[in-house]
């Protein structure tokens, strides 16, 4: 059995974390741009300016794309360097950067993936409220409406937003992402929700606009996984998955996943939220749920729970005594990518990519000029047989994309981090394919029968 025979294999990035170009060519200022300026919120003060140079560097990147076999690459346009002002005005000179990619890949047999937001709102828009103003919804269509008139007659993959969980929680609740701001749920919620009619008008857009366009949404949220295959343990986590916490629910999957593909806010939610909900909420869940092609996914690890006999009737387990974990501290737990899949299609019943998965780890270039990273492969190897199992017991998976392409800012974390099959000197902007991705192109080639 395995992976179906048109699966997709590819690599994702974003536009802020490895464009660089940042004040050139008529860009306008992201969030980014301002926040990763401001002292003390990022890793020693690294900032995504330069970033991996992508902007003068992709030629290159894409040979690079070939050499390791990709079908296809994950990547997010910059609203600001499209529309400077983040409305009005549009910005010749991004839209032909974003041309010349295009081209390139198709030239090279790869299939473009484009990310309508990958978090690098424009800085003009935050000063207008943000997601906060019933406004973004038509600031977010028209955007929509310019990239699919634009790029639409050589791209037919879109992804609307990657992770609301992130740049709303991340962002706007936690504080500790751009733009750094703690707001109370009378904020939070109503943005929520019009990211969510945002999501949907874009999916009319595109689908009107785009012939044989093929629309997706990548958000995320870490499954629970149940600790034993007995059916009390497996209700459990998958209770446990979908059920919206009073505190914490900015990262819950079943908030921003249910309207857009059920219809209906998650009942669990509502109990604590629906007061903030914007008046006429519900007449908005028409728009808000559009069929989809696809149905992405970011996972990198996960919980283990258990039933338990209180009132949630779950119960997450601790971690053990020297877990595993990612250089960036995140446990490794590959059952992730079975439990994660095989819940979501149960519930969602839309075919599933896996938008983002990998690790970040200690590389270096070594003496001999290369980039040995066994655990990068170990850890893909174990995911991706988590993944083809969920296949084979049923799930409708389609493809999947490596977290990244090549080592690039990691948002608050600036370059301390490296998660990339393709390792950078930032200093250089030396680029060095590490052992795994010949690994990957391995396990391209013969659609994941060697591991």
């Amino acid at each position: 059995m395995g992976f179906r025979k048109d699966f997709i294999w590819g690599a994702a990035t974003a536009s802020y974390q490895i464009e660089g170009a940042a004040y050139e060519d008529g860009k306008g200022l992201s969030i980014w741009d301002r926040f990763s300026h401001e002292p003390g919120k990022v890793f020693d003060g690294h900032t995504g300016d330069v970033a991996c140079d992508h902007y003068h560097r992709y030629p290159d990147d894409v040979k690079l794309m070939k050499e390791i076999g990709l079908q296809a690459y994950r990547f997010s346009l910059s609203w600001p360097r499209l529309m400077p002002e983040g409305k009005g005005a549009v910005n010749q000179k991004g839209l032909d950067f974003y041309n010349r990619l295009i081209d390139e890949l198709l030239k090279n047999d790869i299939r473009p993936f484009v990310t309508l937001f990958h978090w690098d709102f424009p800085a003009a828009l935050q000063s207008l409220g943000a997601w906060e103003n019933p406004d973004s919804v038509k600031w977010f269509e028209d955007y929509t409406a310019l990239c699919a008139r634009t790029f639409g007659d050589r791209v037919k993959d879109f992804i609307t937003f990657n992770e609301p969980q992130c740049f709303i929680g991340l962002g706007y609740d936690v504080g500790v992402h751009a733009p750094g701001y703690q707001l109370p749920n009378s904020s939070l919620v109503p943005m929520s929700h019009h990211i969510l009619k945002a999501h949907g008008t874009a999916v009319r857009a595109l689908r009107s606009l785009v012939p044989e366009v093929r629309v997706g949404y990548a958000p995320c949220g870490d499954p629970c996984m149940p600790a034993t295959n007995s059916p009390e343990d497996m209700e459990a986590a998958r209770k446990a998955y979908f059920t919206v916490p009073e505190k914490g629910w900015t990262f819950n999957v079943a908030w921003w996943s249910d309207p857009a593909l059920l219809g209906c806010y998650p009942e669990s939610g509502l109990k604590h939220l629906e007061k903030y909900l914007p008046h006429g909420w519900q007449e908005d869940l028409k728009t808000i749920h559009q069929p989809l092609d696809f149905y992405g996914q970011n996972i990198y690890n996960g919980r283990y729970y258990k039933a338990a006999d209180n009132e949630q009737g779950f119960e997450m387990l601790p971690l053990p005594v020297g877990f595993p974990k990612t250089a960036i501290q995140w446990p490794i737990t590959p059952d992730a990518l079975y439990w994660g899949p095989t819940f979501l299609y149960e519930r969602y019943k839309t075919p599933f990519i896996m938008t983002e998965n990998g690790l970040s780890a200690h590389d270096v270039v070594s003496l001999d000029g290369k980039v040995h990273d066994p655990n990068r492969q170990d850890f893909l190897n174990r995911y991706l047989l988590a993944y083809k199992r969920a296949a084979e017991d049923g799930a409708d998976i389609r493809g999947y994309f490596h977290w990244s392409l090549m080592d690039n800012y990691e948002w608050a974390h600036g370059y301390k981090e490296r998660f990339g099959l393709i390792h950078v000197d930032y200093e250089t902007q030396q680029r060095t394919l590490k052992d795994s991705a010949y690994w990957y192109r391995s396990v391209i080639e013969s659609n994941g029968e060697v591991l």
